[in-house]
């Protein structure tokens, strides 16, 4: 690759090594993405060539020394992650959750970031543990911490209490939380036990089951529908328009897991196949690469989509 005009970024000798990488396979991805020379000659780091192509390394590489900065691990996903963020333009969440910064770990969430970003209804399509979730929270409650919304609500199907909440003991939360588990968990994550507690006493975040969404309008808030292939088509129509001034909302589930009686009449699919398309609303996918739980997730559930593609009847 012949010289161009070059540039030097200084940074740490740890964000220097992550950003060259093993055998120098990080610096390789850069030089490939961005048609530029990359060199580490001390101190930091050198970009050579044109000045877009300088611009789009020097993001990737910002990012990566950013996670190295937040104590997390680079691997080449995450340089390519990098990569792509910064030819999409996608912004950092600039959030800090117990387990480190939240930013995208894969393509595929990066990707789903930008497109929370800049769509009014996004649709997040995948099997568990991809992140659909989670980053959801984390986006809302980012809108939230800057203004950008007044509320965060969240709801998804009570599906094994049925019909029944009101015999269940207590008020309307106790009623509900178990249901609502992994939303809280993900909320304590990102907010901290305090911060949760301090923003719902003051009605800044709900959750609670798709029923209580009927005959209201949610204005200048970020929804969330979790689980939403377990909602019938009038539970889908019925939350989507619920959408008033000023807010957005992110529908998350997996349509290969309906737990319904007829998984025909399941919302979420419904929902995709006429909306997808329309201004205003995007659709991200996940498949089973994106998985970033266990490492043992991903074939777990790589097996069972295996199995279901045989079409053996189940025990």
């Amino acid at each position: 690759m012949s010289r161009g005009p070059s540039e030097f970024l200084p940074l740490a000798d740890e964000a220097v090594r992550a950003v060259s990488g093993p055998g120098g396979r990080h610096a390789a991805l850069i030089e490939d993405a961005f048609h530029v020379l990359v060199e580490t000659p001390g101190g930091g780091v050198s970009l050579n060539g044109e000045a877009r192509a300088r611009r789009g390394a020097r993001q990737a590489i910002e990012t990566l020394a950013g996670r190295v900065a937040a104590h997390l691990e680079v691997t080449p996903a995450d340089v390519r992650v990098a990569i792509d963020q910064s030819r999409s333009g996608a912004p950092a969440l600039g959030l800090i959750a117990r387990r480190g910064a939240v930013a995208a770990k894969t393509a595929a969430q990066a990707r789903y970031l930008e497109a929370l970003t800049n769509h009014d209804l996004v649709f997040g399509l995948g099997p568990a543990g991809t992140g659909k979730t989670f980053l959801a929270v984390a986006h809302g409650a980012g809108l939230l911490r800057v203004g950008e919304v007044e509320r965060l609500v969240v709801t998804r199907p009570a599906l094994e209490a049925g019909e029944r909440l009101g015999f269940l003991p207590g008020d309307l939360s106790e009623k509900v939380d178990p249901y609502m588990a992994p939303v809280w968990e993900a909320m304590t994550d990102i907010l901290g036990a305090e911060g949760l507690r301090r923003r719902r006493d003051r009605g800044e975040i709900e959750v609670a089951p798709i029923a209580f969404m009927r005959g209201r309008t949610l204005a200048h808030a970020f929804v969330i529908v979790d689980e939403a292939q377990n909602t019938s088509r009038l539970q889908m129509k019925m939350v989507l328009t619920r959408l008033g001034e000023g807010s957005r909302m992110a529908v998350t589930g997996d349509p290969s897991q309906v737990d319904l009686v007829n998984p025909a009449d399941s919302g979420l699919a419904h929902a995709v196949s006429i909306l997808d398309g329309v201004e205003g609303v995007a659709v991200a996918r996940f498949s089973v690469a994106d998985v970033v739980r266990h490492p043992l997730v991903g074939r777990i559930v790589a097996a069972y989509d295996a199995d279901a593609a045989t079409g053996r009847p189940r025990a």
